[in-house]
């Protein structure tokens, strides 16, 4: 008899919907049907029982082929792979679970590997700026229950976190929130007339690569201060209407994505959000969030700042320390200035995201790609080993894009012999151990990391 599992996570966008009702036929391998996920949720649970999935790692061959080898083969492949390695990459992570991204930790940190994740490429400058200024930020419950308005800088939930809107921002009715999206004011700011701007109230276009000065002129606003009759392609009137009515907000939230943080100005646009939204609270509540995209992403830099003291572009090739420096230590300059010789792909695809100069490098040497599914990554890879779907075919703890922990659930049972990203890391962990002992390996860094407090977990 099929069985009707409920409060299932949704292992797609940093909303991390834990409201899904999935049916499971009685054998526990098929998904019959996902009740109130988002189309690209749903298609997510449909394709873990496809029949194309991928059951054995996969060797390239000399000829360009790949051949089926046993999991055991690709753990020794991949542990030699960073044995030899002098400054290897593990980066990726997007959609893993926190204890994947822990037990990948202990593998850098025994190979000496530089580690990094998504945010790379995506909320890093968020991270900078967070650095910087602080996160004077909320719970998404709390922005439901309280925020009479919200603010869309740079983001278009309605393509990118489909149920955002529905769960906690415009449509829901909340504690003190009852006339839902009756009793919101909703701004949208883009140089696009996005799918979410259609839904506004007001919409603002600013110009490309001006949203810092139109922070700059909304602070202005507030002070009590005049500023030009036009700022950033946006008329001095409706800037004024805008800051009156943020002014005037019983709660408001800032949910930015990356048209904030990637346009020009990157981490500087985010820092004046931030001071933007300490001015605002002179006067009233407001806060402010980053939209995450993968559903764990907030994750690595929760866990590896637990473990390491830093939240990504982590070096350890060092082996007694960890250290990081964006520009220095990030994958995508790593690459671009060809100092890695080892290449790990963990749930993302740096094949499709990845500047191709970047690419050209990497693949001068190993690269290794650990994910589920067929991607370029996975395709141009030496070696791809695919795993158990997290929230799918492996349970396990996921950070919502508020940094709230969520457990995730399992509703199928992998493939016969496919095992999680945990178990992976821990089995290459043991094995670099053993090849290191039976090598005896006494280099410098690996002695003076015998001797000094382990990096990870200490």
């Amino acid at each position: 008899m099929p069985k009707k599992i409920e409060n299932v996570g949704c292992p797609y966008c940093g909303v991390c919907c834990d409201d899904l009702v999935v049916t499971v036929s009685d054998d526990g391998r098929h998904v019959l049907e996902v009740e109130n996920a988002c189309a690209i949720g749903n298609e997510i649970f449909h394709h873990a029982s496809g029949d194309n999935r991928i059951k054995l790692p996969r060797l390239r061959q000399p000829d360009g082929t790949y051949k089926d080898i046993s999991y055991d083969e690709a753990v020794d492949y991949a542990a030699k792979v960073l044995v030899k390695a002098k400054k290897p990459l593990i980066y990726g992570f997007g959609s893993t679970n926190c204890e994947g991204m822990a037990a990948a930790a202990k593998v850098a940190e025994k190979a000496g590997a530089v580690l990094d994740n998504c945010a790379s490429i995506c909320h890093g400058s968020s991270f900078l700026a967070i650095f910087d200024n602080g996160y004077p930020s909320c719970t998404l419950g709390e922005t439901k229950n309280r925020a009479d308005v919200i603010v869309y800088w740079g983001s278009n939930p309605a393509h990118a976190h489909p149920r955002h809107m529905s769960r906690y921002s415009i449509f829901p009715r909340g504690f003190f929130t009852g006339k839902g999206h009756k009793g919101r004011k909703i701004i949208v700011i883009d140089p696009r007339y996005t799918d979410t701007a259609r839904v506004a109230d007001i919409y603002v276009q600013v110009k490309q690569g001006q949203d810092y000065d139109l922070f700059n002129a909304f602070r202005t606003v507030i002070h009590g201060e005049d500023i030009p009759d036009e700022v950033a392609g946006v008329k001095k009137e409706q800037i004024l209407e805008v800051a009156d009515i943020l002014k005037k907000a019983r709660f408001g939230t800032i949910f930015y994505g990356m048209g904030l943080c990637h346009s020009d100005g990157r981490n500087h646009n985010v820092d004046i959000a931030i001071s933007m939204t300490r001015d605002l609270n002179d006067f009233t509540k407001w806060t402010i969030m980053a939209m995450r995209g993968h559903y764990n992403i907030a994750g690595p830099g929760v866990v590896w700042a637990w473990t390491t003291g830093y939240p990504y572009c982590i070096d350890m090739s060092k082996k007694d320390h960890a250290y990081m420096n964006p520009g220095e230590t990030s994958s995508i300059d790593l690459a671009m200035r060809d100092e890695v010789d080892a290449f790990f792909n963990i749930g993302t695809d740096a094949g499709a995201h990845f500047p191709i100069e970047a690419v050209k490098h990497l693949k001068k040497h190993p690269w290794i790609t650990i994910d589920p599914n067929i991607c370029m990554a996975s395709e141009i890879a030496d070696l791809h080993i695919p795993v158990g779907i997290v929230g799918v075919e492996v349970p396990g703890i996921v950070y919502r894009m508020d940094n709230v922990p969520i457990q995730y659930r399992q509703v199928l049972n992998p493939p016969e012999g496919v095992i999680s990203d945990e178990e992976l890391f821990e089995r290459i962990h043991q094995r670099i151990c053993e090849i290191e002992a039976e090598e005896g390996i006494t280099q410098t860094g690996a002695a003076a990391a015998d001797t000094q407090k382990s990096i990870v977990g200490e």
